[in-house]
């Protein structure tokens, strides 16, 4: 389904996952008006579950086993995997090129997935919010969508570890040196300016385990981007956005620094499409958002 499109006819099943389905709303709530104003159709995923990777450390074959049920059900819609969350897609795609690759464990799994009627064939792909409006839709039918270009604005790109690591795997964009992110933000017409922190981890993973571990990660960001006067931060996986955004004041109160917006690519890129703040869950946002909303 590769190739850059003028006018989208494009479909695809959409796998929210856990966390946006329970927690980030704003995220799937901006998608969806978007992909509306692009023509791009979401078919929802009916049954899916957790994609597996909270238990992958523990139960490799119950993580496969997970994932390639919600592979099966994407693939009886006949279209390719959309995932929002950047976690979900690694997940998705590394149980699908260990599938792929080992004959026996997908034997394995078809078994179990029998029980239900299912069956895995590995005959859909897995791709990530940015892969579908950079790659198959294309900057330019952004940028021709735009009604109020938000000029002026100096943004900031986290692409995330999940989105680019393993990159033997997920090959989203260029581990060392990711652009497709700051291009997209490029087409809302806003600046974006680099920053030597842009690779570093969000410290979503230690939030269970050691809290104080995150603030630190976080906030060591947050810090050099305040510094650097940026006006906001755009992310578009929910485990960083809920780290920056939810946990920002937190950070803000122990590490002693001045709050900027964090706002998910998709909202930012509704306010460019003229979508009102509240369809794109901008209320939601924990972060000083408002900031934004002023300049636009």
């Amino acid at each position: 389904m590769g190739g850059i499109v003028m006018e989208s006819s494009l479909s695809y099943a959409l796998y929210l996952g856990c966390m946006i389905a329970n927690e980030e709303y704003a995220y799937e709530m901006s998608a969806r008006e978007v992909m509306r104003e692009l023509g791009v159709e979401l078919v929802d995923l009916e049954g899916e579950s957790c994609c597996g990777s909270p238990i992958r450390s523990l139960n490799t074959k119950l993580w496969l086993y997970l994932a390639a049920r919600n592979l099966s059900l994407a693939e009886k819609t006949g279209l390719d995997v959309l995932c929002l969350c950047s976690g979900c897609f690694e997940s998705l795609l590394e149980a699908k090129h260990f599938l792929d690759s080992e004959r026996g464990l997908k034997n394995w799994v078809n078994r179990a997935l029998a029980l239900e009627g299912l069956e895995y064939t590995g005959k859909c792909e897995v791709k990530h919010l940015v892969q579908v409006l950079h790659d198959d839709l294309g900057v330019e039918v952004l940028r021709k969508r735009v009604k109020r270009e938000l000029k002026g604005l100096k943004l900031v790109s986290h692409p995330g570890c999940h989105l680019l690591r393993p990159s033997r795997v997920l090959r989203a964009d260029d581990p060392e040196d990711p652009r497709k992110l700051d291009e997209l933000i490029k087409a809302s017409g806003a600046d974006v300016i680099d920053y030597p922190e842009k690779l570093d981890c969000c410290g979503a993973g230690l939030l269970l385990m050691k809290p104080e571990g995150t603030l630190s990660f976080a906030g060591a960001k947050l810090k050099s981007l305040a510094a650097r006067g940026v006006d906001g931060l755009v992310t578009v996986c929910p485990a960083c956005h809920l780290v920056f955004d939810k946990r920002q004041g937190a950070i803000s109160r122990q590490m002693g620094i001045e709050r900027i917006p964090v706002i998910y690519y998709p909202q930012l890129l509704g306010l460019a499409f003229g979508i009102e703040p509240e369809k794109l869950g901008i209320h939601l946002n924990s972060s000083p958002v408002e900031k934004i909303l002023s300049r636009i």
